[in-house]
C-alpha cells in the first residue's frame, strides 16, 4: 500500500472516537445495584452477557418459581455481547464447513436446531417487545479473490449434496452487485434467512429487562471472586457478598472460567471495527443495499460489515489478534494501526464513499476454542454448568447454548444433550510460549493463503490433519 494512499486513508478516521458505537446509545440503562450481603438461591447465573442473559431467562420461562440471580461484575452488555457486529446467525458451528469437518454425521441435525434457535429468538423478540432492531435480512457471503469464486461454488454444491441448500442462492457478480455495489465483489452466497442483524447492546439490555419482569434478581459491579462446593450446592463469593445457590450456571466466555479446568481450552483475541458517519442519500444511492444484508467476506482474514438503523456502515474484522499469555486489558482496545489497515480496506471495497468519515473505532476480546464452535460441560457433581468457546457467533448461538447448560444442570437427557457437538470437547491450548508462538504463526500462514490463492502451507495443512484447520 503506497504511503500516500495510506495517508489519504487514515485522514477519515481523524474524528474517530473509540469507543463502541453501541454502548453509547441514550437508552442505556442504570445498572442495578452491587451484590452486598450473604443471600441463596435456587440458580446462580454467573455473567451478564448474552450466555448469563438467556440462561436466567429461558430458566424462568421453564420453571417460573425457581429462584434465579444473576452476577456481573461490570454492567449487563458491556463486553463482547455489546460490541459485535450484531450478527445473530442460525449456525451453532461457526458455519457449515467447519460442522461438516467436525460432526458431518449430524450436521444436518445441527443445522435444524440452528434454524429453530433463530426462529425461537424472533418469537422471543416479539413476544416480550425487545426494542433491539432486529431485522431478518440475511447474509450474503461474498468471493473477492478469484480463488474465492470456486470455493463458494463448492460451498454451495456441499448444501444441496446435504439437502440444506434451501434459500440459499448463488450469485455471480453481476448478481451480488445487484445487491450491493462494489468493484471487488465477485460472486456471492446469500443465505436469505439464516442471519438476522441487531442493535447488539439492546439485546443485552433488552433481555435484562425481560429477565427482571420474570423475577429475576440481577446485581451489578459484582465479580465473582471464588467458587466452592459446600454440602448440597456452591457458594461464589464477591467483594462485599456472597451467594449460596443449588445450581451454578457460569457464563463468562473471554474472562477466566471459575473452573480452573477449563481455561487451558480457551483463548482471548482482540477484534475491532470502525463505524462510519450517517450515509447522505446520494452515497446511499450508490451503493444499492437496499435489502440491507449482512456481508463477510471469504478470507482468513475477513471483514463483515453492515448498515445501522440510522444508515451508517459498520465494517468490522480482519485482525484477530491475540496477547502474549491471554491478557485481556482495557487498552488493548484501541489499536491504531489495525483501525488504519480497516480503512485503507475499507475504502478499496467502496472507492465511491471516499471522503465518508468514520465516527468510531473500538475493539474488544472474544474468547476463540480450537475447534472455532461452543463447548459445553459440568463440574461439582452437576451442580455447575458452563458454554464457553463460541469465537465470534455467539449472538445467536449462545440462546443454544444456555438451553444446554439448562438440560445439564436438571439432569435432562435431550436432543440437544445427546449431540455429539455437546458430548465432545476441543483439543486445549498448550502452555506459553507455545499457545502464542502457534498462534502467531497460524495468522502468518493464514494472511500468506490469502495472497497465495488460497493454497495452504505446511503447517496449515498439518493442523487441518489433527481437527485444528481453520475456516472463515
Amino acid at each position: 500500500m503506497a504511503p500516500g494512499a495510506m495517508n489519504r486513508w487514515t485522514k477519515s478516521l481523524a474524528e474517530a472516537r473509540p469507543v463502541a458505537y453501541w454502548l453509547e446509545d441514550p437508552g442505556r440503562p442504570r445498572p442495578e445495584p452491587a451484590l452486598t450481603a450473604a443471600t441463596t438461591c435456587d440458580l446462580l447465573v454467573v455473567g451478564g452477557g448474552y450466555s448469563g442473559l438467556w440462561t436466567a431467562l429461558l430458566a424462568k420461562e421453564r420453571d417460573p418459581g425457581r429462584d434465579v440471580l444473576l452476577l456481573e461484575g461490570k454492567e449487563v452488555g458491556w463486553a463482547a455481547s455489546g460490541r459485535n457486529g450484531g450478527f445473530c446467525a442460525a449456525s451453532l458451528t461457526h458455519g457449515l464447513a467447519n460442522g461438516l469437518s467436525r460432526w458431518p454425521g449430524e450436521i444436518r441435525r445441527l443445522e435444524e436446531l440452528g434454524a429453530r434457535n433463530l426462529d425461537a429468538i424472533e418469537d422471543t423478540v416479539a413476544r416480550y417487545g425487545l426494542d433491539c432492531e432486529f431485522e431478518r435480512t440475511g447474509e450474503i457471503d461474498l468471493a473477492t479473490e478469484p480463488h474465492q469464486v470456486g470455493e463458494l461454488r463448492a460451498l454451495h454444491g456441499l448444501m444441496e449434496d446435504h439437502g440444506l441448500a434451501d434459500g440459499i442462492e448463488l450469485l455471480d457478480a453481476e448478481g451480488v452487485r445487484a445487491h450491493v455495489n462494489s468493484p471487488t465483489f465477485l460472486a456471492g452466497l446469500y443465505d436469505r434467512r439464516g442471519v438476522a442483524l441487531v442493535h447488539p447492546a439492546k439485546l443485552a439490555w433488552e433481555l435484562k429487562r425481560a429477565c427482571r419482569e420474570l423475577g429475576v434478581r440481577i446485581h451489578e459491579h459484582s465479580p465473582a471472586l471464588s467458587l466452592r462446593q459446600q454440602g448440597g450446592g456452591v457458594t461464589v463469593t464477591t467483594p462485599y457478598g456472597s451467594v449460596r445457590a443449588g445450581k451454578v450456571a457460569l457464563a463468562t466466555n473471554v474472562f477466566p472460567s471459575l473452573l480452573r479446568r477449563v481455561r487451558p481450552y480457551t483463548v482471548p483475541v482482540y477484534d475491532y471495527a470502525l463505524l462510519t458517519e450517517p450515509l447522505s442519500e446520494e452515497r446511499s444511492a450508490s451503493l444499492g443495499w437496499r435489502g440491507r444484508q449482512g456481508l463477510a467476506d471469504l478470507a482468513n482474514q475477513f471483514h463483515y460489515f453492515r448498515l445501522t438503523a440510522d444508515n451508517r456502515i459498520l465494517w468490522g474484522g480482519y485482525d484477530a489478534v491475540y496477547r502474549y499469555g491471554g491478557r485481556v486489558r482495557a487498552e488493548y482496545d484501541n489499536r491504531p494501526e489495525t483501525f488504519a489497515a480497516l480503512a485503507g480496506q475499507f475504502f478499496t471495497c467502496f472507492p465511491q464513499l471516499e471522503g465518508l468519515r468514520f465516527t468510531h473505532a473500538w475493539g474488544g476480546a472474544i474468547d476463540t476454542c480450537s475447534r472455532f464452535a461452543p463447548f459445553f460441560g459440568t463440574a461439582h457433581r452437576g451442580r455447575v454448568g458452563y458454554s464457553v468457546g463460541y469465537t465470534g457467533l455467539g449472538v445467536g448461538a449462545t440462546r443454544f447454548g444456555a438451553q444446554v447448560v439448562l438440560d445439564l444442570l436438571d439432569g435432562e437427557v435431550t436432543e440437544r444433550t445427546s449431540l455429539e457437538m455437546v458430548r465432545s470437547k476441543p483439543l486445549p491450548f498448550p502452555p506459553e510460549p507455545f499457545a502464542w508462538t502457534g498462534i502467531a504463526l497460524t495468522r502468518w500462514s493464514l494472511a500468506r493463503a490469502d495472497v497465495n490463492g488460497g493454497r495452504r502451507n505446511v503447517w496449515l495443512r498439518a493442523l487441518d490433519r489433527v481437527g485444528l484447520g481453520f475456516d472463515s
